[in-house]
């Protein structure tokens, strides 16, 4: 009997080891599993562009041109539409196009699209035409295409300087409209016709905050009063160049430049937040910088964001994100 216990016993003392052999085979197979997942490269990881940045990627198109718009075409093919600068002899506002499939090689189409027009803003309507806002005597007004080539100018403003917000506007323009939701929604700047003194000595004669509008039809709106107000020791009086971007993951965001380059905001529940610098071409601490980046306009061409701005007298300069 007591031969019977002792085997009995080393029996359960095997079975005993067994058990925990196996245990400790699976902790480990559960263990390394988890340890092959967490371990993959940072490319595949949900988090992957938190270290991206926008990149200078040279000229998109040379000369005295400004105030890019871009438009996506749908079949693979994207329209660029951009301003001849008012310094040019012979400037009567002309808007003119050029078309590129990657983002980088732009071919100009002939012709000028429009005139007496500046800071185009180009939608595509549900109905397949398109609709330009831009900035004309003091105002913004709008223009209808069936091939986005030939404009036709729509009856009466969009947006004038009446506001309810106490303001003495001497014009509105760079307007950038969206359809955010069911609403179309515009901002722009409201030129105030004097220094921002509280800055000390600036370069601009004008004070530039930006306001924003909304329309259910995209062509009466309804003046929501300032979007970002730029009489503070960040922007000393100066936004300008206004672009609404629908961003990944939903969000909705509006770039724009200041004195020391491009900065954007987010817009959520009707409200705007602090913007934050996101690409400049300055070079140390200067506090009014030369020639910045201005007017952007951005597009996501195969699976890459391209920002497009403009450099005075030089042209539409590109740049990537990555």
């Amino acid at each position: 009997m007591h031969n019977d216990q002792r085997g009995l016993g080393h029996l359960i003392l095997i079975l005993l080891l067994l058990l925990l052999a196996a245990v400790g085979f699976i902790g480990w197979y559960v263990y390394d599993k988890s340890s092959s997942k967490e371990s993959k490269p940072a490319s595949q990881s949900a988090s992957s562009n938190q270290s991206a940045k926008w990149q200078s990627a040279g000229v998109a198109i040379a000369g005295n041109y400004a105030d890019a718009d871009v438009v996506d075409l749908g079949n693979g093919k994207y329209r660029l539409y951009y301003s001849l600068e008012p310094e040019v002899t012979g400037f009567n506002g002309q808007v003119y196009s050029a078309l590129s499939s990657d983002g980088e090689n732009w071919a100009k189409e002939e012709g000028t699209r429009i005139e007496q027009a500046t800071f185009p803003s180009v939608l595509r309507l549900s109905d397949g035409k398109f609709r330009m806002y831009y900035q004309n005597a003091g105002a913004i007004k709008s223009a209808v295409s069936s091939d986005g080539l030939a404009w036709t100018a729509e009856s009466g403003t969009r947006v004038d300087t009446a506001n309810s917000v106490g303001l003495s506007l001497t014009n509105v323009g760079a307007p950038t409209v969206a359809k955010i939701g069911d609403k179309y929604v515009m901002v722009y700047f409201g030129a105030i016709g004097e220094k921002y003194t509280a800055a000390g000595l600036v370069p601009n004669n004008e004070t530039h905050p930006l306001l924003w509008a909304t329309s259910d039809d995209g062509l009466t709106f309804a003046k929501q009063g300032i979007a970002l107000d730029s009489r503070n020791s960040m922007f000393k009086g100066w936004m300008d160049g206004p672009e609404l971007v629908a961003w990944e993951g939903g969000e909705n965001r509006l770039y724009l430049w200041g004195y020391k380059g491009i900065y954007y905001s987010v817009f959520t529940d009707n409200k705007f937040s602090e913007p934050q610098l996101t690409f400049s071409t300055a070079t140390g601490n200067q506090e009014f910088p030369q020639d910045p980046p201005g007017d952007p306009t951005l597009a996501q061409i195969n699976g890459a964001w391209n920002m497009y701005y403009g450099q005075h007298q030089k042209g539409i300069y590109r740049a990537v994100y990555k």
